[in-house]
């Protein structure tokens, strides 16, 4: 089965080449994650700083995708043929949570 997997995701890097870098690297993330843990984690932007931005559905998916960080930034980056410099998790409503309490002032 890993041989499987590990010809899958040369042939999906390869095909990859012509997209832009975020493209790739959101065509590789199932690839990467697996299927069900992919369906947790929803590929936003990638920074600048080579920092992609990952949208997590909850708290006890946010904590299967921290500890699988690193290796998850390795796979992506060979898959996809990109550089990257890391993953930020974010969980999904933060921001809007944030932004909802910025906008409601005390009286």
């Amino acid at each position: 089965m890993q041989r499987m997997r590990d010809v899958l995701r040369g042939s999906l890097g390869r095909s990859l080449k012509k997209l832009p870098d975020e493209d790739r690297l959101a065509a590789a993330w199932p690839v990467a994650c697996g299927s069900a843990l992919a369906g947790h984690g929803e590929v936003r932007h990638l920074d600048a700083e080579g920092v992609l931005h990952v949208r997590v559905t909850g708290a006890e998916w946010m904590q299967q995708f921290l500890q699988m960080r690193s290796a998850l930034a390795n796979d992506l980056g060979r898959i996809a043929g990109v550089r990257l410099n890391g993953i930020h998790f974010e969980e999904q409503g933060a921001v809007r949570v944030r932004a909802a309490r910025k906008a409601i002032k005390p009286r």
